[in-house]
């Protein structure tokens, strides 16, 4: 197992007349090469859950542990547990800050004590992996598109070859056309190396696209943990706490009410439109039934 929590519970200004619930109880367990996505309305947990997992926040009840050990107990070297467990912010362009790209990348890397030489390798496969080019190197970062700043920040994380690569709401801000190419990055990292990704968004399209498994956040707790068909399955009850599921979803229940046999868990596009070209007896491009 990669990451556990255990009765895991947080509070802000614990004490003080600003105290704030943010977390109640929570367990769960993402196991190394997961794909995993986390949504929520604003308010719900999502992000103080994910600055547990690498301790960039303890939490005031509970326990997280990675590869078993407590990351909070006696001797545990944090700092080498963000190596591990990589984040990146939403709006991750806030974290550059170096006068040029590879530079801003080998920070990492440097850290990790390697040598000038070791750092720009790293940095050089990292920056590769997003599809940056050493025509980029020398650019200073914030001279760069929205989505060029998204994978070299991403290519940040990568240089320090982290095991799980964590990301708040990586394609904020960015038009449909970045956002798809961020996360076609991510995903091919995730099947290329293995790496464990936990994903927050907002997007149902895309946690039902991309992620194998989802959970929901509401009010501090876990609300549904499951594949995104079973998880979007319950889309009267997301609404209810401010949520709903992909478009598709709606389509197919709509379609099934009519009288048409049609897969009314059907989350994605794709998913849609084998199930219906089946109902009509037809067969996609490809040729399949």
């Amino acid at each position: 197992m990669s990451i556990t929590l255990e009765n895991v519970g947080f509070v802000y200004g614990a004490g003080s007349v600003y105290e704030k619930t943010a977390l109640k109880d929570v367990n769960l367990t993402i196991e190394d090469g997961e794909f995993v996505g986390i949504i929520g309305h604003t308010g719900s947990g999502k992000s103080t859950l994910i600055q547990l997992f690498n301790a960039l926040m303890q939490p005031t009840t509970g326990k997280v542990y990675y590869q078993g050990k407590d990351i909070w107990g006696p001797g545990y070297n944090r700092r080498e547990l963000r190596f591990h467990v990589g984040l990146v912010f939403q709006y991750p362009e806030h974290q550059l800050f170096e006068t040029d790209v590879m530079s801003d990348v080998c920070f990492g890397p440097k850290n990790q004590g390697l040598s000038k030489e070791e750092c720009e390798h790293q940095a050089s496969l990292a920056l590769s992996a997003v599809g940056i080019g050493e025509d980029y190197y020398k650019k200073s970062p914030f001279e760069l598109s929205g989505g060029e700043k998204r994978r070299v920040c991403i290519a940040g994380v990568l240089a320090m070859n982290p095991d799980v690569l964590i990301m708040d709401e990586p394609t904020a801000g960015l038009d449909p056309a970045g956002r798809d190419e961020i996360l076609d990055l991510i995903s091919r990292m995730h099947k290329n190396r293995g790496i464990t990704v936990v994903l927050v968004s907002h997007s149902m399209e895309d946690v039902a696209r991309y992620v194998e498994r989802l959970i929901v956040m509401n009010d501090g707790e876990k609300a549904y943990d499951g594949t995104p068909r079973e998880v979007f399955r319950n889309y009267e009850e997301l609404e209810k706490i401010g949520l709903s599921a992909p478009q598709v979803t709606y389509l197919m229940h709509d379609l099934k009410a009519k009288g048409f046999d049609v897969d009314e868990d059907a989350s994605t596009v794709e998913e849609a439109k084998t199930s219906i070209l089946k109902v009509f007896g037809m067969t996609d491009s490809s040729g399949e039934s």
